[in-house]
């Protein structure tokens, strides 16, 4: 009796259960998805059945699948680079707020000698626009500030502590209100109507930054607390 030995036969088979087994260490890319496919799809059409050959329908059905799989991974990788170049990108414009002034939302405003900063944000363009300051300690208001007729978008306002110019000191100046806090508020009105989309804006100044992946960047102002990028009205 003569023996035969299949060694073609064992080698494909060989090679077939190498493809299965991928080592460990391989890298899971796209690349090596597809050059595992192609191994398995050559490996297949090697030991196919001579009568009963793949049909051509499924052949090119595995190749568009194996060509939207590809693609997706691609897509999902471009992505994944984007979005890490973005978060860079975004951490280093934070840090380069750090000790610039900013407008946040929010009505507080700290008076010395003279001098403070706060903003309003417009939703849409007003015929008046009048910010009413308000003592916090008393409640009282103390001084109205005209800002005329404002286009849509962020005003910051440079505030002297004037309350009335009429009224001078001994020095022929008008008269500062005193060092403290003070809160206001924006009155807004277009065709004699209020609009409700005014906001205040306080100043405040970027302390530090913080960034993780979870929350992403966090901006830290002294009065305001923790803040996104997206809460930074103005720079100023």
């Amino acid at each position: 009796m003569t023996t035969v030995t299949n060694t073609g036969a064992a080698s494909n088979v060989s090679d077939l259960m190498s493809t299965m087994n991928a080592r460990k260490a391989e890298v899971d890319s796209v690349q090596a998805d597809t050059d595992k496919f192609m191994t398995l799809l050559v490996t297949q059409l090697k030991n196919q059945d001579p009568l009963n050959p793949l049909d051509n329908a499924q052949v090119t059905s595995q190749l568009a699948q194996l060509s939207t799989v590809t693609g997706v991974n691609k897509l999902n990788a471009t992505l994944e680079s984007l979005k890490s170049s973005y978060q860079s990108a975004e951490a280093m414009q934070a840090t380069n707020l750090i000790g610039h002034g900013v407008l946040v939302e929010g009505n507080k405003l700290a008076l010395l000698e003279g001098q403070a900063i706060l903003g309003v944000e417009l939703a849409s363009a007003a015929d008046k626009v009048q910010v009413v300051i308000t003592s916090a300690t008393t409640g009282k208001e103390v001084a109205t500030i005209e800002l005329g007729a404002q286009d849509a978008g962020v005003v910051p306002i440079a505030w002297d502590g004037v309350a009335d110019p009429t009224k001078l000191d001994a020095d022929g100046k008008p008269v500062t209100l005193p060092n403290g806090a003070y809160t206001y508020k924006v009155v807004a009105l277009r065709g004699g109507e209020a609009l409700t989309d005014a906001k205040t804006l306080s100043f405040d100044s970027v302390a530090s930054v913080t960034t993780n992946a979870k929350d992403g960047i966090k901006l830290n102002l002294p009065g305001k607390g923790v803040v996104t990028m997206a809460d930074i009205k103005q720079v100023l």
